[in-house]
């Protein structure tokens, strides 16, 4: 009697996430509203602020805040920020974000955001070529 409890019990909770994982995932709508909130908080004096809008821009993939992070990765001081920035443009993978995180991979004074440049190119290689040969020589540029 206790097993089939217990069979039964299983049953139904197989049967309820099957059901659950055939579900369209439902994407909202991101509002304009939010996207110039988003937006003016990468131009905020917060470095908090800055950091957090930079990862849900990335989260959010919103292109139209592409200009204001290639502002931040270009002549921000702060290295966390630049990361924050690079990080996001790699999400919105568009071809100039793409582009300029390709770029501070040669170009940034800092080692350590050449370094995660160099991880984040080659993580978008990898995802949008991976029928092709991969140079993976990419993060060896970030070193020199």
């Amino acid at each position: 009697m206790r097993t089939l409890i217990i069979i039964i019990t299983l049953t139904f909770f197989l049967i309820g996430s099957l059901n659950a994982s055939s579900r369209p995932k439902v994407s909202a709508e991101i509002k304009d509203n939010t996207i110039e909130t988003l937006i003016m908080g990468l131009k905020s004096d917060n470095i908090g602020l800055q950091s957090s809008s930079a990862y849900m821009i990335g989260e959010l993939q919103i292109a139209k805040a592409t200009i204001p992070l290639l502002k931040i990765l270009h002549n921000e001081k702060n290295e966390d920020l630049r990361i924050a920035a690079a990080l996001a443009l790699y999400k919105i993978g568009s071809p100039v974000a793409i582009y300029a995180v390709k770029q501070a991979i040669k170009f940034d004074d800092s080692e350590r955001v050449s370094k995660l440049c160099a991880s984040f190119y080659t993580e978008h290689l990898k995802n949008n070529f991976y029928d092709e040969e991969i140079n993976m020589d990419v993060s060896k540029t970030a070193l020199k």
